[in-house]
């Protein structure tokens, strides 16, 4: 597959904190030239001083900025990089909730995006390169997108070891509110709950043992950017937590009924589910290429795209090849081969012709 030409490998972050520091250095492993800035100076200094970045300022050719700053922040951010950039860049962001903030930009140029993979180090200091190594990306295609500046974001998650999920902004909001928003407020309420019982009981944080420690170490992330994620993706979040209550309400009853049937039940479906989470990235020779002519409208590359992802099937690569006359074009694509003619069968019958070959 085909990655942005060297030229184009230029990079821009804003915001060079734990993520932000990360994807500077995971890009500059992969080769790009990065450029950072930071609310802080002492902080973009220090970047530049550690490796992270190559300067403070953007270059005038650069072609992807990402926007690493709190969620409440990034529209206005995001339009004021857009405004003196040119026409071809590509401008996204790494916040945890997407709708508003795609409703706010309104630019074909921007990409909403949001890596799943985090730690509980704060700041410059804990980013580190193969952070996302292994993570899921969601980008956020709208109908104005063009499948050249998606296949530049595919590239970068790509180049940082992680592989791209395509969802509509909506889509994202309801289902990170499960996977991310209500585990971390569950964990900070466990957390909590026993550092208070703790100071009546010491010895109690002794007991804690590898469960609750895996359970909570979410709970010790930065606090800073949940205020405004859990108010900006409140409806799904308390859809989440109503969700939960229930869950926990039949254990409650169960175990107050000393129903050993119903607590096995729920333990052993929450056992098969967790064995059947998805892995990461399947080795190289287990990938297929996937190739279905498209017509050169808005539109076309989220509706793939989004296909896709509705058949919980995931593009670990992308490129668009351009017919002479410029009216057409191929998507390729790289998936899972045991996934691609499932995705293929799904194109066909939406009228599309597809080709599938071993990667």
């Amino acid at each position: 597959m085909t990655s942005p030409t060297d030229a184009a490998r230029r990079s821009h972050v804003v915001g060079l904190g734990l993520i932000g520091g990360s994807i500077a250095l995971g890009l500059r492993a992969a080769g790009w030239s990065v450029s950072g800035e930071d609310r802080d100076d002492t902080t973009a200094r220090e970047a530049v001083s550690l490796g992270a970045i190559d300067a403070t300022l953007r270059h005038p050719a650069t072609t992807l900025i990402v926007v690493c700053v709190p969620s409440s922040d990034v529209a206005a951010v995001a339009r004021g990089q857009l405004a003196d950039a040119p026409d071809d860049v590509v401008v996204t962001d790494v916040a945890g909730v997407k709708a508003r903030i795609v409703e706010d930009v309104d630019d074909a140029r921007f990409i909403g995006g949001h890596p799943m993979a985090g730690s509980e180090q704060h700041g410059l200091r804990g980013a580190r390169a193969d952070l996302f190594v292994g993570a899921s990306w969601v980008l956020t295609p709208t109908a104005s997108t063009t499948p050249e500046r998606y296949a530049t974001l595919v590239s970068m998650v790509r180049d940082l070891g992680a592989s791209s999920l395509a969802l509509t902004a909506a889509d994202h909001d309801r289902l990170v509110a499960m996977v991310s928003h209500v585990p971390h407020l569950v964990a900070g309420a466990m957390m909590n709950e026993a550092a208070q019982l703790a100071e009546s009981d010491a010895s109690l944080l002794r007991l804690a043992a590898g469960g609750f420690r895996d359970m909570t170490r979410v709970a010790a992330g930065h606090p800073a950017i949940w205020p405004d994620l859990c108010v900006d993706n409140r409806d799904a979040i308390l859809a989440g937590l109503a969700a939960l209550r229930g869950r926990l309400a039949t254990l409650e009853a169960a175990i107050a009924g000393k129903d050993r049937a119903t607590i096995l039940h729920e333990l052993s479906a929450a056992s098969a589910a967790r064995r059947n989470l998805p892995s990461s990235t399947p080795d190289p020779t287990h990938l297929a290429v996937l190739r279905v002519p498209v017509a050169d409208r808005p539109g076309v590359l989220a509706e793939v795209t989004t296909l896709a992802s509705d058949a919980n099937l995931n593009i670990y690569d992308l490129e668009i090849a351009h017919s002479q006359e410029g009216s057409a074009g191929v998507l390729i694509m790289v998936l899972d081969v045991l996934a691609a003619p499932a995705l293929a069968r799904a194109l066909e019958a939406r009228g599309l012709r597809t080709s599938v070959e071993p990667l």
